[in-house]
């Protein structure tokens, strides 16, 4: 009775798992501050994308992890033809072709050896235009390389209509792109940080957006719109749950939720002191995601959720 009459559910194809790819690997690294949760081997990272197009879900979002040694001021590695990230999509789209939406991390975080989403200037400063730029020839990269989506992460202004005009001057024309179009400055951050090796100096709250404005992002929003955007986001899900549900209500393309690392993080260790209920506290999570108004959820419970047997009801 209760199944027949909900109103909001969550179904294996409104969910995305992010994965993180790490160079030099032969078998998965556990992540302490993410239990259950790995960097994967380009190996492993087949038999995971194989996983999650059995199980129905809707795509995999793939973040790559240099080695430290490559890592440098400008990310070169983003756009190395070799390199992990771009080596991941092509592993990954060989193994489920049309299966599974292949997706990619578009930003320089991972690479760089200062942290940032983009170049600095000499004085330290985050260079929005020429991390722009570094944008949309990364985005062609991957298009190239099999990616079917493209999403970028770096909250730069006018990062979506360089990449659009980018892909559209490469032919690739049916690139997706998800934009992560209002990306809060964030304290539940912290285990992706881990997961992806980070090196963060400082914080990035130039170009991240403030907790306490609404009314901002849904400018950015509509501006990421304006510029091409097939699917907006909003990063994190649970501390805006309000912000999703007034995007949902503005936009009338699909609406993306990132249920970050940090959301994933507090339930996880709850559940392991014994504090409450692991499996009713990740159907809670999801569902409150999708009854705020978000058409689609990134989340690392994706391909577990989706495999639930009471979901093949």
């Amino acid at each position: 009775m209760r199944r027949m009459v909900a109103e909001t559910s969550v179904a294996p194809r409104q969910l995305i798992l992010p994965a993180f790819v790490a160079e030099g690997l032969t078998e998965p690294r556990p992540i302490s501050s993410m239990p259950g949760v790995d960097q994967h081997s380009l190996d492993s990272i087949r038999k995971v994308a194989a996983s999650a197009a059995e199980a129905g879900i809707a795509g995999i979002m793939l973040f790559g992890v240099p080695l430290p040694e490559k890592k440098d001021a400008t990310g070169s590695q983003a756009l190395a033809t070799d390199g992990i990230l771009t080596r991941a999509i092509e592993a990954v789209r060989g193994e489920v072709g049309d299966d599974l939406l292949v997706m990619s991390d578009v930003c320089l975080d991972e690479f760089t050896d200062h942290g940032h989403c983009g170049v600095l200037t000499a004085d330290g400063l985050v260079d929005n235009d020429a991390t722009v730029e570094l944008y949309a020839q990364m985005s062609v990269l991957h298009a190239q390389a099999g990616a079917h989506v493209v999403g970028p992460s770096g909250m730069m202004d006018g990062q979506i209509g360089e990449i659009r005009s980018a892909l559209d001057a490469a032919g690739q024309l049916d690139t997706v792109i998800l934009a992560y179009a209002a990306k809060y400055s964030s304290s539940y951050y912290g285990p992706f940080r881990e997961a992806v090796s980070s090196t963060l100096q400082g914080d990035r709250k130039t170009y991240q957006q403030d907790l306490g404005n609404v009314r901002e992002a849904l400018r950015e929003v509509r501006l990421d719109l304006e510029q091409g955007a097939d699917i907006v986001m909003i990063k994190p899900a649970l501390s805006y749950l309000d912000v999703i549900r007034q995007v949902a209500d503005a936009v009338d393309v699909p609406v993306a939720a990132y249920n970050i690392s940090g959301e994933y993080a507090m339930v996880e260790a709850s559940a392991e002191r014994g504090w409450i209920d692991r499996d009713a506290a990740i159907t809670e999570t999801l569902t409150s995601i999708r009854r705020a108004g978000a058409d689609i959820i990134l989340s690392y419970w994706a391909l577990e959720y989706a495999n639930r047997k009471e979901l093949q009801r």
